[in-house]
């Protein structure tokens, strides 16, 4: 895998909005929080776009990501919010371009569907972590902006990945595994399928979190990406945060565990729940495309390999 350099601080962060758009005042408060952070920062047009429930049309949210790319002053890009629109820019993303000029690039949920692109096409690692308006706008709690700038700043391996104080994991399945983590929204995850950006997880740990669907839809996700053989072929499952995914409306619905029970654990894979990565307060920044070991036995995932140079 190709790696980006490590940022330091006065390095230039490009913002851009490749999913739903958000108000000014929050574009100012991101922009405003990143420089607290210590870095530069420059944002797209998109930024400032609308285009109904999109930040911009297509071309618009496509020419940034690339822009952002090829732009020599940018050494980092995070973007601004998830929402819904990544998967409809896919096709206009110049892959050789970033394949050429390797940065680091974070964010989770909608941005999802980037992750894998960028990852399998470009080859390059990238960051499952705070996102400009969704996060860094309202201030970084001690806990994620120490997990964040760790990940982006520091081109040692990671190593352990601790949850929050008293946010405690589960074994659902005992086992070790290796390999690559992949993957981040399940929605998202899910719609790859019978694409040309179908995820591939053989080999791999397959990380997956999800918010606000009631367990029958999850259930929906997971039974497609085990009938597409994505269970079975991956070394390992990491379940993240399932942030409002119990059910509010069926009375006989199954409970989210109940699913995980049913649809994963009879793959055999080495797995572990509640990694508070995903929509959650505090969070982690996982990088993916480098190599960890998962110890489910002992709920510990260790990230063996720098995702930085």
């Amino acid at each position: 895998m190709l790696k980006p350099k490590a940022l330091k601080l006065g390095d230039m962060i490009g913002v851009i909005a490749p999913s739903s758009p958000t108000t000014e005042a929050n574009v100012k408060l991101a922009k405003e929080q990143l420089e607290g952070l210590g870095f530069n920062v420059k944002l797209a047009p998109s930024c400032y776009a609308t285009h109904g429930y999109l930040a911009g049309t297509d071309q618009l949210r496509a020419d940034d990501l690339n822009n952002m790319f090829s732009n020599k002053e940018i050494k980092g890009i995070v973007c601004l919010r998830g929402g819904y629109g990544a998967p409809r820019i896919l096709n206009k993303i110049d892959f050789e371009l970033i394949k050429a000029n390797p940065k680091v690039f974070v964010g989770y949920s909608d941005i999802t569907a980037l992750h894998m692109a960028i990852n399998q096409i470009s080859n390059l690692v990238t960051f499952h972590g705070p996102m400009a308006s969704s996060d860094i706008a309202e201030g970084l709690d001690d806990f994620s902006k120490k997990e964040f700038l760790r990940a982006i700043m520091e081109p040692q391996p990671m190593g352990n990945i601790l949850n929050p104080k008293d946010k405690n994991m589960q074994c659902l399945v005992g086992g070790k595994a290796r390999g690559v983590i992949i993957g981040g929204n399940l929605s998202l995850v899910t719609a790859t399928i019978g694409t040309t950006y179908e995820i591939d997880t053989k080999g791999k740990i397959l990380f997956l979190e999800e918010i606000g669907e009631e367990p029958y839809k999850v259930d929906r996700m997971l039974t497609q990406l085990a009938l597409a053989g994505k269970l079975k072929d991956a070394a390992g499952i990491i379940l993240g945060d399932w942030n409002d995914c119990e059910s509010t409306k069926h009375y006989e619905s199954l409970s989210l565990m109940e699913v995980f029970q049913e649809i994963i654990v009879p793959y055999g894979r080495p797995t572990i729940f509640d990694l508070k990565a995903g929509h959650c307060t505090p969070k982690v920044t996982l990088p993916f495309g480098v190599n960890a070991c998962l110890d489910a036995y002992e709920c510990k995932l260790t990230i063996e390999e720098s995702g930085l140079i």
